[in-house]
């Protein structure tokens, strides 16, 4: 029996639906500072997202600078009905400055730390430009397709199948993306059980920065 977690569905530009090799071209430039601006939401789970995203400072040379900046580039909202996502690296510059560009749809202050550090740095690597792990030009997981719409068109995400080809079948090109070998314990990659392969092939997935991470985005954002 597959276990059903709740998946962070995120947004692309429209441009990019088809054809999703735009990591480059939405990267910040190295050194920015970043500024971030909470829409709504409990102080207690505004400070442990703040507490997690802040940890890619570690290591890439960005800067998030939260508070309330009415031009901020990044705009949160708690919205519970819209699930976690965040669009990606600097489209956010193209949303409206009234509307969120990350949402956080399932945390609370009783939330695990565990999950705030899996569903915040994967947001806040996208926010960065990272593209999810397992679209990775590199990879080639051996989908079990009827399985993985079953499991994502279900409870407790409900994706339309056109969610499930962005963020889970289709894979960035190699020609405009930068990339790694793939990385199983990437922060970007989803949980892969073995029911939703047609081989015995399963991953975990990261609830933290990997190695493999840090020097990528350290790659990507150099000091």
């Amino acid at each position: 029996m597959v276990e059903k977690i709740k998946a962070c569905i995120d947004k692309l530009p429209p441009q990019s639906q088809n054809e999703i090799a735009i990591l480059n071209q939405y990267r910040w430039e190295p050194g920015q500072t970043i500024h971030v601006r909470f829409l709504e939401g409990d102080p207690t789970v505004q400070e442990k997202v703040i507490k997690y995203a802040k940890k890619w400072e570690e290591h890439a040379n960005i800067r998030f600078e939260f508070g309330n900046e009415q031009n901020a580039e990044i705009r949160i909202s708690f919205d519970e009905n819209d699930g976690s996502w965040s669009y990606l690296g600097t489209y956010c510059k193209n949303i409206p400055l009234n509307e969120a560009t990350m949402n956080y749809g399932w945390l609370t202050p009783s939330t695990p730390e565990v999950e705030y550090s899996r569903v915040v740095l994967h947001e806040f690597g996208h926010a960065l430009g990272c593209i999810h792990e397992h679209q990775n030009p590199t990879t080639n997981i051996p989908w079990n397709k009827e399985a993985v719409y079953r499991y994502y068109m279900g409870p407790p995400n409900y994706w339309s199948k056109e969610a499930v080809d962005h963020n889970i079948f289709a894979r960035y090109s190699k020609t405009i993306t930068s990339f790694t070998t793939f990385d199983p314990t990437s922060i970007m990659l989803y949980s892969i059980q073995n029911e939703l392969t047609i081989e015995d092939y399963e991953v975990v997935g990261g609830v933290t920065l990997s190695d493999k991470d840090k020097e990528f985005i350290q790659r990507i954002y150099p000091f």
